[in-house]
């Protein structure tokens, strides 16, 4: 059945889009040679057709997201494998299977120098990870066993060859250094550094995520590119930074560094963090957190907790917040924070029923200068990109995504 609806969806790709594909196009390895990206883009939407399990998720380019539609029916590149991350680096756009455990294919794709096509340009083998980012001209990828294993794994990725160049091994058990597992949430480049932070998790007892510490937070400093724990950052006015596969640090463009909890730690499967859901900060240059700054996001949202973090620049960032008060549950509401001015106010024009939204992990889409940014919403009537107005606090609902849910979206160089 998976074959015959490969056959089909991959007969004529980009149909909506004016362009065209074929099935040996979507099979072929191409090469580009030392081609340099001209900085235009286009944007890759990565969605999962809808009313199906177990099916992997279509790619689907587009020029602009401010209107019109898109379809997973006839249209897009079909992925191998249920779950896929996706991040874009050097012109290039990076599929990762999540293999459970087992390894995973990295599929690289660019698009030709009109435009006009995304072509498979590589595939290579990885183990499976839980966290990814951007160093240099380098993908940094890490492994993180939540239970037996002692140590984390990183992987180092040439982005314009699409292979590894080298690993590095950490004791997350002597990190944490409490009886418990240092579990890193994400990775991002400081400088010529790496800040890693991580939560503490039991690992065991069949609450593999469950922590007797949830009033701490975590930062790892890496060296790079030998991957040696120079220090590790330490605070207690909140959480831990981030979460499972949920990046939760945002770099302003002067260098400090701002870090988002989420204050919902758990034992035995029920929330126990005493602390509110805040925003943190590093200084540029520094390797504490700055004790004069606090900002008390659960408090100014009237009592909801951050999910998720997006940086549209200018210090401005997109929050995904918790629909219901004091908890991590519940349908998902928009906001935004100065994180400068610790302002805070709610998205208005949005849908009432977001039930998921594109990953904020590689969200690129935002203009940089902290007007506008871009975000998919999956609603129980359907799929839409929507325009942030940073100006206005305002979403303007743009491209439909019709036939699936997003769960990218990726702004790509070609």
């Amino acid at each position: 059945m998976k074959h015959l609806n490969r056959i089909l969806i991959l007969a004529c790709g980009m149909a909506m889009l004016g362009t065209g594909c074929d099935k040996d196009d979507m099979d072929a390895i191409y090469d580009f040679g030392d081609r340099e990206t001209s900085g235009k883009y286009k944007y890759v939407i990565t969605a999962t057709p809808a009313g199906t399990t177990g099916i992997a998720d279509y790619l689907l380019s587009t020029d602009q997201l401010d209107q019109g539609a898109i379809t997973t029916a006839g249209n897009g590149i079909e992925q191998d494998g249920s779950y896929r991350y996706y991040m874009t680096h050097k012109g290039r756009f990076f599929s990762l299977l999540y293999g459970q455990g087992n390894p995973g294919a990295v599929t690289t794709y660019r698009f030709d120098s009109a435009g006009a096509k995304l072509l498979k340009t590589s595939e290579f083998q990885t183990e499976t990870v839980q966290a990814f980012t951007k160093v240099n001209d380098e993908l940094l990828l890490i492994k993180i066993p939540r239970s037996g294993v002692e140590t984390a794994s990183f992987y180092r990725i040439d982005a314009l060859k699409s292979q590894q160049i080298g690993s590095a091994a950490i004791n997350i058990v002597q990190l944490a250094a409490n009886g418990e597992r240092a579990h890193f949430t994400w990775a991002t480049q400081v400088g010529d550094k790496v800040y890693a932070p991580y939560m503490s998790i039991k690992g065991c007892c069949n609450d593999a995520f469950g922590t007797v510490y949830p009033d701490s937070t975590w930062i790892a400093v890496l060296s790079y590119p030998d991957l040696k724990v120079e220090k590790v950052i330490r605070d207690n006015r909140t959480s831990y930074i981030g979460n499972y596969f949920n990046d939760g640090l945002g770099v302003t463009e002067n260098g400090d560094i701002y870090g988002f909890s989420s204050a919902v730690a758990t034992n035995t499967n029920k929330v126990i963090s005493t602390k509110p859901s805040a925003v943190v900060r590093i200084l540029k240059g520094t390797t504490e957190f700055d004790k004069s700054y606090f900002f008390d996001v659960e408090e100014a949202s009237g009592g909801y907790k951050i999910a998720t973090q997006t940086y549209l620049g200018n210090n401005k960032f997109l929050l995904m917040m918790y629909g219901d008060k004091h908890a991590n549950t519940g349908n998902r509401k928009m906001a935004l924070v100065d994180v400068v001015e610790k302002s805070f106010g709610w998205i208005k024009g949005g849908p009432e029923d977001i039930q998921s939204s594109s990953a904020p992990y590689n969200n690129n889409t935002g203009t940089g200068d902290g007007e506008l940014g871009y975000i998919g919403i999956n609603t129980a009537s359907g799929s839409w990109v929507y325009k942030i107005d940073v100006k206005t606090a305002t979403a303007i609902r743009g491209l439909e995504v019709q036939g699936g849910k997003i769960t990218a979206i990726t702004k790509v160089e070609y």
